[in-house]
């Protein structure tokens, strides 16, 4: 699917086009062409239009410095990575870009919720953008800004099993083992995708003739980036700090009940060991012919057993 934005009076606005409006006349309009999941027939009318190859997928996530950001005939080249959330777990997708002097071009596969808000927004005609460039900062921007609410929610998911471990004591420490693990893996998609920004606005930095305004804007976005990195890491040390615990807790719990097997194993010992001695069949056994042998012999093995449990509990084991 391609959809056509315009750069009209400083302010980003969605191309509103007719039916039988020509392909040519779309292109030349659009101040940005944003391809969704582009068919084979999309893709020739764009390479065909603009004069242009545009990227296969494999190309696109290549992970080499010289494969994501490059300049070449067509303009200047990035490929960035961002975070999609689907069903409850982060995933990362690559998106293309490719910025000349009037005109911003994405090529993506997935349906990626940063660019769904930029849509609303510049329907809501809230974005201001002078020229192609600005428009690609703006979208940069507001990438760090989606990216760090990504970092707030796992603090709050975070919180919420701490509170579960560390306050109520919980007997669900499986569960929270499962989310901690989930958690972990966004954050490391989160940092993934921040640190990707950061090289992302450092080859702009080099690269890209900007106006002080934008350059400024770039060296505020590799601040707030570094800020972030700070606090994924915050998060990576208590999540292991978590799991840590949930494991001590679990062995704790194992222990437990291991001491008890234990104590019960010893506590019946002596009585079994009576009841083996007068269960032998010997022919000469001198309790054998007494009247009170069998009482004498419950007494013992009742006496036997609870022998070593006052034993126990006068130490403090149990």
């Amino acid at each position: 699917m391609l959809r056509f934005f315009k750069i009209d009076q400083g302010i980003i606005r969605d191309i509103t086009f007719q039916p039988d409006t020509p392909p040519a006349e779309l292109v030349a309009t659009a101040n940005w062409i944003d391809a969704h999941d582009p068919t084979d027939e999309e893709r020739e009318l764009i390479s065909g239009l603009l004069r242009i190859d545009l990227p296969e997928s494999d190309e696109v996530n290549e992970i080499e410095d010289s494969a994501r950001y490059f300049i070449d005939s067509a303009g200047l080249h990035v490929h960035s990575l961002y975070l999609s959330p689907s069903e409850g777990r982060y995933t990362t997708e690559t998106v293309a870009f490719i910025l000349q002097s009037n005109r911003l071009i994405s090529i993506r596969e997935a349906d990626i919720v940063d660019f769904r808000l930029f849509r609303l927004r510049a329907r809501k005609e809230q974005i201001v953008c002078a020229n192609a460039q600005a428009l690609f900062i703006t979208l940069l921007e507001q990438k760090v800004e989606n990216h760090a609410d990504y970092l707030e929610d796992i603090h709050i998911q975070l919180e919420k099993v701490s509170y579960a471990v560390l306050e109520e004591g919980s007997s669900e420490y499986e569960a929270c083992i499962g989310k901690l693990a989930r958690l972990e893996d966004s954050n490391g998609k989160t940092r993934l995708c921040l640190m990707d920004a950061q090289r992302d606005i450092s080859f702009l930095i080099r690269h890209l003739k900007t106006e002080k305004s934008q350059d400024k804007t770039l060296r505020e976005i590799t601040r707030d980036i570094d800020t972030l990195m700070s606090h994924s890491t915050f998060l990576f040390d208590k999540i292991n700090f978590l799991m840590n615990s949930t494991q001590g807790f679990i062995n704790i719990q194992q222990n437990q009940i291991i001491k008890i097997f234990s104590i019960a194993a010893v506590v019946f010992l002596p009585p079994t060991l009576v009841a083996s001695i007068y269960g032998m069949n010997f022919k000469h056994m001198p309790e054998l012919d007494w009247l009170l042998g069998y009482p004498w012999a419950i007494g013992l093995m009742i006496l036997a057993g609870f022998a070593p449990y006052f034993y126990f509990k006068r130490k403090g084991w149990l």
